[in-house]
């Protein structure tokens, strides 16, 4: 077997080309005799290996050559795609196939684009067969504009035009440029829904994500139209009449129509409500292993009730559960309703068939190109060898979720071939940025623009642990902390926290003259979890607070100078727990978080005790709206018939305390005017969040309202209500790509002639 690119004078006139196999079905006369082979060469390839071409071929030297192997062999050329054309010539008793290559696209570029970025709709094209290294057809580039189009409709831009361009350059390659028009998108000017009689359009269509345009949709874009969105809708109307009992609830027509200027769409919808049904009974069928009390305590659906969908998905959903935490993980359960159109009731019947027990094989874990394996694995409570248990996963599967690392994660149990009884469960996760960059300013006559900010990232190199830089340079304090954190310390989930922290506090003194004092602290703590939502924190510390100057010195500070010198040192242990059920740390909407900490010093200069207490809980409201309230209470006292240090006052005053006051200004003002703090402190917060019109079922992006009260108590002085500082107002919490923001502006109900107010404040990574 030979290969060669020079032509031969003693070729045969019998070529074969493409129409070879049609011609010897018809017994043309272009057919040879077959003949044993002595050579086969190729002619033409200028990119291509020979070897491909050698692969393809049917026969080798010394088979016999015949014309149906000549065939077969155009055939199997062509399929390869990489050839415009092929020929076969017989000479004597040699085979030459003759090649002509289709080009090789050596470069895709787009101009134009607005709406996409190259790499998308590089990849996209790619599927299609258009792509750097690929081999060119017109075809293929005629697929590829069309596919682009089709893009561009996904994003309501159906004035968009494509132009390709082909252009040739040397070795037998082209670049192909696309150059795009998008246009401006069509918009939803209207949605009608037809046919509604108990509800009304208004109410329907509030429903629906997709909106006409509004005043915020250029922010949201739920006023360009797809039509995937469009079924969700459809099925969310379906979903708000089969919840109030209109069991044969049916969407009639969905008609979309496009201005000719294809710049504005309108949809009339057109539903037959049916009737509202009653549930007169529910009953079981089929196999429940003679536990059905167990399910029927499930039951979310009661006689006597309208018939509501959501309650029976509920119901189908906590059979399938408890059988699955039985080790069935197949197990359907059907619901079957029994309809009396006479006289609008319905018997509901669930119909469960188990199938088979199974064990867990193995647990794979795919998508985590940047976290480590282990980090998920040991989040997961399901164990390997071990019988399914469908409750064990969702607690793993949740467990994953609240890690914070992934946007998405979720658990796929797939069967093993030839093994009825077992299965693998594979844990899909979707990766995210973990970094996080934290920043708060507050702006007020008196003290200008103030600044803090920190870097935190959650998930350093993918092993799970947490490391934090803070830095504040606001004017009555600064601080540079570092913070590390191994969740899992020990194997059995014990956490290990170290922190490193140099902080100044320079309080107000409404006299001019400016004191601070110092703080050097290190501190090792431990986390403990006790249950899935419960952790124990147990800690030890050190911190040497100097005092600085006595230039301004308040006159409690100064006493405690004189008695206890300008340095003082403490080896603080701290007892914390912490239980957190919300249902996200983001942005909640139901759940609640307690937290407790104790502080205890019994050695060193300063010695004293202090406690914080939190309670935080969301209530979902009707439509989307969120109730959140927020309660914290603080207390310290000094041991050994020490004072309690000053320098571990609490402050209040700011996002997190009662906005609109400047933080650090409420509590007690000392004869210096100094604002001093106090060991004991009440902040009590409360929060209407309300979705953003236009932005559909989008909880990232919400308006609030908020009332703050609360207020700092120095030692000697009474706690009474009339103390308290109140302020209210409005503001916008966003989900941004640097965290959690929270922009707010209020105003003071209740203040006093010594009070700072700041009316506008804002922070990046903040709840309350």
């Amino acid at each position: 077997m030979s290969s060669s690119f020079r032509s031969s004078p003693r070729l045969r006139p019998a070529l074969l080309t493409v129409a070879l196999a049609a011609a010897l079905q018809s017994g043309n006369v272009w057919a040879v005799d077959p003949f044993v082979l002595k050579d086969i060469r190729v002619e033409g390839l200028q990119r291509t290996d020979p070897g491909t071409v050698f692969a393809s071929l049917p026969f080798r030297i010394g088979d016999t050559y015949s014309d149906e192997k000549g065939a077969a062999a155009l055939r199997a050329l062509f399929a390869t795609g990489l050839f415009k054309d092929v020929r076969i010539a017989i000479d004597g008793t040699s085979v030459v196939v003759y090649i002509d290559e289709r080009p090789v696209i050596a470069n895709v570029s787009f101009v134009g684009l607005k709406e996409f970025d190259n790499e998308a709709l590089t990849k996209s094209l790619k599927e299609v067969g258009i792509g750097e290294g690929l081999p060119f057809d017109k075809a293929l580039a005629d697929r590829a504009e069309q596919e682009l189009k089709r893009q561009y409709l996904t994003r309501s831009l159906y004035g968009a035009e494509v132009v390709t361009t082909i252009t040739p350059i040397e070795r037998n390659r082209v670049n192909v440029s696309f150059a795009v028009a998008e246009g401006e998108p069509a918009k939803i000017g209207q949605i009608r829904i037809l046919g509604s009689k108990v509800f009304s359009e208004s109410t329907l269509t509030g429903l629906l994500e997709q909106t006409s345009s509004g005043w915020l949709t250029w922010y949201t874009k739920t006023d360009r139209y797809s039509r995937s969105k469009l079924n969700a809708d459809l099925e969310t109307l379906r979903s708000y009449y089969l919840n109030r009992g209109y069991l044969e609830f049916a969407v009639e027509s969905a008609q979309v129509t496009i201005s000719p200027d294809k710049q504005s769409i309108n949809i009339s919808i057109t539903v037959n409500e049916g009737q509202p049904y009653t549930v007169t009974a529910v009953k079981l069928e089929g196999e429940y292993f003679g536990r059905e009390e167990d399910f029927k305590s499930l039951i979310a659906l009661k006689p006597g009730q309208a018939y509501r969908g959501e309650l029976v998905a509920n119901t189908t959903r906590a059979f399938t559960d408890l059988f699955g935490s039985y080790g069935y993980a197949f197990a359907r359960v059907e619901s079957r309703p029994e309809i009396d159109r006479a006289t609008g009731q319905v018997v509901v019947t669930f119909v469960a068939e188990p199938q088979r027990r199974v064990y867990v094989r193995r647990v794979n874990v795919s998508g985590n190109s940047r976290t480590r394996d282990e980090v998920v694995r040991r989040e997961f409570r399901q164990f390997e060898s071990a019988w399914y248990d469908g409750q064990r996963i969702k607690l793993s599967t949740d467990r994953v979720n609240r890690l914070g690392y992934f946007s998405d994660a979720g658990v796929e149990t797939n069967e093993v071939a030839g093994a009825p009884d077992q299965v693998d469960l594979t844990v899909t996760v979707k990766e995210k940025p973990t970094g996080n960059i934290t920043v708060g300013a507050g702006y007020s006559s008196a003290q200008k623009l103030s600044f803090t900010g920190s870097i935190k990232q959650d998930n350093v190199f993918g092993s799970g642990h947490y490391l934090g830089v803070e830095v504040n340079t606001g004017k009555t304090g600064r601080a540079l902390v570092l913070s590390t954190t191994d969740p899992y310390f020990t194997v059995d989930g014990v956490s290990r926290t170290v922190d490193l922290g140099y902080r100044t506090v320079r309080p107000y003194n409404n006299l001019g003259e400016e004191y601070e004092y110092v703080t050097h602290s290190a501190g090792l703590k431990f986390g403990v979890p006790l249950s899935e939502f419960d952790v124990v924190f147990l800690g030890l510390g050190y911190e040497r607070t100097e005092i600085t100057t006595d230039k301004g010195l308040p006159e409690n500070l100064n006493r405690y100078r004189e008695l206890f010198g300008a340095t003082s040192t403490s080896f603080p242990l701290t007892l914390g727990w912490q239980r957190d059920e919300r249902d996200s740390l983001l942005s909640p909407t139901a759940g609640k978080m307690q937290r407790v900490n104790l502080e205890l010093s019994p050695v060193g200069d300063a010695r004293y005790a202090r406690a914080n207490l939190q309670y935080q809980q969301y209530f979902p409201l009707y439509a989307k709206f969120t109730w959140g309230i927020n309660a914290e209470l603080g207390w310290g006292k000094g041991l050994g018939g020490r004072p309690y240090p000053v320098f571990k006052n609490f402050q209040g005053g700011g996002l997190g305390s009662v906005r609109v006051f400047e933080p650090g200004t409420l509590g007690p003002v000392d004869i210096t005017n100094s604002y001093i703090g106090g060991n004991r402190r009440v902040n009590i917060n409360a929060e209407l969040y309300i979705p953003v019109p236009g932005t559909g079922n989008d909880k990232t992006f919400r308006l609030f309202g908020f009332f703050d009260a609360g207020n700092v108590w120095a030692e000697h002085e009474k706690i009474k209500a009339g103390d308290l500082r109140t302020s209210a107002g409005l503001g916008i919490s966003w989900i941004s790509p640097m965290g959690p923001l929270k922009l707010s502006w209020g105003t003071p109900l209740r203040k006093k002639p010594t009070d700072r107010i700041e009316k506008l404040q804002f922070q990046i990574g903040t709840a309350f």
